[in-house]
């Protein structure tokens, strides 16, 4: 599979020398991708496209191509395979549809493609996809243009789906908050390669700490969850599944060609693995957040700090959701200690209340009397709109920054422009900053069962 994520040479088959055409607009992506390797476009009617030699089939390419990128229509698949079995090349990522999601003709076609690329031991994405993303080495197969789609950097999520629209959306999600992205994978009606070879990949890939998956439908449940018992152990894994309807179901095979299932089955075997099963692209985009910048906790002990109560009722309530989360009261020499360090009128308790008067430094003498063995989560909640901690926030961004700490800290904060950019720049110090506490309670609950069963052994 690393030939998809690291090849050597690059052909894009059906490149436009057109702009916003999608063959012109991958040609795009790639050359402005970072990737250092070499880039073939395949156009037998020009010479020339973006400064790059065309050729006309991928045979005549004298360099060697380790993946093939397709933008054709499904009537030439079959040729253009043949000819890439003979070039040698090893992984083949199908943009166009037309196949399975179109019926038994389409289906055909899908069929021989697979049986010409395993006579040649290559590998197939797609078809039915906008293609493959890697943030660290520069790989980028989108024929959505940068103007219009911003792109993560480098990081530790990991992302398959089966819809490159909620592909889309997640990985701007991401880019837009400052984290980054190992691999991306949009393998649509997956054809060959599918979530479990994906997952096998992934299970010993050092640079992806998380892994995202979006599910229509299952073809191999025994072998996927097979895949799940060797990857969880390792790295946690959060699923969106989609097609849980009778009508779901049905939508789920007009665009990709994949059978649903039951979804109560389902839910009931991903929930006694320990797998993160979310609702919506928003529920995952939390749980993403908090594991690609935070350990995972140990034991669910939670401590809030804050400065406006309002939002921490609502997480007592939540809290009672979720088994493997509390919130202990504070041990007396704790209390004792901030007493004596915080103003009297800040209320002692957890949550610890100090009130809409806090600074900075009342929130690290808060956070640094919390941190031990009593708590291994801890909340802080930030009104930032207050003015005492409005004037202090360089230095709270600075405390933040400055912090080493084995504890999970995972902040909230909601509010308008000012809120936004502070936000922005908490996380740029690993603090992750969900905007309100139910999701936020309700991402840590589900992160707190994978750990209690991986780390419970």
């Amino acid at each position: 599979m690393e030939f998809f994520f690291e090849p050597e040479g690059i052909a894009v088959i059906g490149a436009s020398a057109t702009p916003g055409k999608i063959g012109h607009e991958i040609l795009r992506s790639i050359a402005s991708s970072g990737y250092r390797g070499g880039i073939f476009p395949v156009n037998p009617r020009v010479e020339e496209i973006a400064g790059f030699r065309t050729y006309p089939s991928i045979t005549e390419i004298e360099d060697r191509v380790d993946l093939a990128v397709m933008v054709i229509p499904a009537s030439k698949l079959v040729d253009i395979m043949v000819q890439s079995r003979e070039k040698g090349v090893k992984g083949v990522v199908i943009i166009s549809g037309g196949f399975k999601e179109m019926g038994e003709e389409g289906a055909a076609l899908e069929r021989e493609a697979v049986r010409i690329a395993r006579e040649g031991g290559m590998r197939i994405i797609g078809p039915n996809c906008i293609g493959i993303f890697n943030g660290i080495a520069g790989i980028d197969t989108f024929f959505q243009p940068r103007e219009a789609m911003i792109r993560p950097r480098g990081g530790n999520i990991a992302f398959m789906t089966q819809s490159g629209t909620y592909g889309a959306a997640l990985l701007e999600w991401i880019a837009a908050e400052g984290l980054g992205v190992s691999k991306f994978v949009s393998y649509g009606n997956k054809s060959d390669v599918d979530e479990i070879d994906l997952l096998d990949y992934l299970a010993d890939d050092d640079e992806t700490r998380v892994i995202a998956i979006y599910l229509e439908g299952l073809e191999d449940g025994r072998s996927f969850l097979d895949a799940l018992d060797r990857v969880l152990p390792k790295k946690p894994v959060v699923i969106l599944k989609a097609g849980r309807s009778e009508k779901g179901a049905a939508a789920a095979k007009s665009h990709t060609g994949s059978m649903a299932g039951n979804f109560a089955v389902f839910e009931g075997v991903m929930t006694q693995r320990g797998v993160i099963l979310v609702d919506d692209l928003e529920e995952m985009f939390d749980a993403v957040k908090i594991l690609s910048l935070q350990p995972i906790p140990n034991r669910g002990h939670i401590a809030i700090v804050t400065n406006g109560v309002g939002p921490c009722v609502v997480a007592a309530d939540e809290l009672d959701r979720h088994r493997f989360l509390d919130m202990p009261d504070l041990p007396a020499p704790t209390v004792e200690r901030l007493k004596e360090e915080l103003p009297g009128f800040m209320v002692v308790r957890n949550p610890l209340d100090l009130t809409g008067s806090a600074r900075a430094e009342h929130y690290r003498t808060g956070i640094d009397a919390l941190i031990g063995p009593d708590f291994d989560i801890i909340l802080p909640f930030f009104v930032f709109q207050d003015s005492p901690l409005h004037d202090s926030i360089g230095d709270l961004i600075g405390y933040f920054s400055e912090m080493k700490t084995n504890s999970t800290v995972v902040a909230s904060a909601a509010g308008g422009p000012f809120t936004d950019q502070q936000t922005r720049e908490l996380q740029e110090t690993g603090i992750p900053v969900i905007p309100s506490a139910r999701r936020l309670i309700k991402a840590l609950g589900r992160i707190m069962r994978y750990s209690h069963i991986h780390r419970s052994g």
